[in-house]
């Protein structure tokens, strides 16, 4: 990063980022194709013939990336260098105004029997005016010496933030990540956070209390304790005046933590698209997110997902309009349908500008950009660097 620093350099060129959530995935027979490939597709398979295309390891061969650092790859970060917890990814998505020393945290709504145990991590994917009202009555937890921020975020998700002195991020989840058990118990990962072990027990506890004649969201879980990070902006780094186009809050939030600008009020392609042309004008790098894709994938809807990819070919016209200088079009990571979460295979991508050298992909999609022109396995974080060299924004290296 300090060698780009010296690098970049500013011109009107402008830079779209596309990103369908969880692109990648796997065919569901044996010999069968992957949503990709079996998604009609003509805009991007045009595009893709006119571009260079390749496969991309957001984090390192093997390694399952999760939404924060898969986006933190694709705007040209380490996500091993600059490590961002959920809990601050969900605060900033709602613009929460987070301090030095708050602890905040992922919540689910859930739903769990009578025996404790639990039946659906999502309580039914309740709607976000739901998980609002319960967000209201959790408002009524108090803990002695601790400030307790509730806030809703989107659909069964929520935050919680923890304000007071001596607090840790080092507590560990409490959600299983699986049905049929009970929650975990938080534990501290040293001595310095058992005060917050403390106050997050009895956060549970009255929560519990709170929810327990509620249905379907009769309890909750926690994920991704964490403090605000330092990360240094696009702006500083690549010299990019960087907007956000995104519908859900969390990748606002990585967006707010790399210094993007978010435009809010967004519900679908139709406002991206007209975000889009409202914000030509006014900046030079464009982050446009599909999240559906990615939920179909962890559903488990092969079809479901085949079907966000087709609504996202039939968007890309809009951005070609523009006459972007750079468009790259890739995911930040695969969920394939039939293993119904995030995965460690490798993302497609492609990159068009006037300065490239057209490869002989015919299709987008997971096996003809492996005989791309970058094909193999590029990392993810190096995306950035040939939109940055395509828009003539890294200037010569050396004598």
């Amino acid at each position: 990063m300090e060698i780009l620093r010296t690098l970049t350099q500013r011109n009107d060129k402008r830079i779209v980022l596309f990103v369908l959530d969880g692109l990648g995935g796997l065919p569901r027979e044996k010999g069968g194709k992957t949503e990709l490939e079996t998604a009609d597709t003509p805009n991007l398979d045009a595009l893709a013939r006119e571009s260079e295309c390749g496969l991309h390891d957001p984090l390192g061969i093997g390694i399952t990336p999760g939404s924060a650092p898969g986006h933190l790859s694709l705007f040209g970060y380490n996500p091993f260098d600059y490590m961002i917890g959920r809990g601050v990814v969900a605060a900033m998505g709602i613009a929460f105004p987070m301090k030095d020393g708050d602890v905040a945290v992922r919540m689910n709504f859930a739903s769990k029997d009578e025996s404790g145990s639990i039946t659906d991590r999502r309580a039914g994917r309740i709607p976000t005016d739901k998980c609002a009202e319960l967000c209201e009555l959790l408002k009524d937890v108090s803990i002695e010496g601790v400030e307790v921020f509730v806030k809703p975020v989107k659909d069964y998700r929520a935050v919680v933030v923890f304000r007071g002195p001596e607090l840790s991020d080092h507590v560990s989840d409490t959600d299983p990540q699986a049905t049929g058990v009970k929650p975990l118990e938080p534990k501290g990962g040293d001595e310095d956070a058992e005060k917050t072990v403390r106050v997050v027990s009895e956060f549970l506890r009255q929560a519990n209390e709170i929810l327990k004649d509620q249905s379907p969201a009769n309890t909750v879980l926690l994920r991704g304790f964490a403090e605000l990070p330092y990360i240094p902006s696009m702006e500083d780094v690549f010299k990019l005046s960087p907007v956000a186009l995104a519908v859900y809050p969390d990748y606002k939030g990585v967006s707010r933590l790399v210094g993007m600008d978010v435009v809010e009020g967004l519900s679908g392609f139709d406002d991206q698209g007209r975000a889009l042309k409202d914000s030509w004008n006014r900046h030079d790098f464009f982050f446009v997110h599909h999240k559906y894709t990615d939920s179909k994938g962890e559903d488990g809807d092969f079809d479901g997902k085949v079907a966000e990819i087709e609504r996202a070919d039939a968007f890309l016209p809009t951005i070609l309009d523009l006459e972007p200088d750079v468009l790259i079009v890739t995911g930040d990571h695969s969920t394939p349908a039939v293993l119904k979460s995030h995965s460690g295979h490798p993302v497609p991508f492609l990159i068009n500008a006037a300065g490239i050298r057209p490869d002989e992909t015919e299709r987008f999609g997971e096996r003809d950009c492996f005989r791309g022109a970058w094909g193999g396995v590029i990392q993810g974080s190096q995306l950035i660097r040939l939109a940055m060299c395509y828009s003539d924004k890294l200037a010569k290296f050396g004598a």
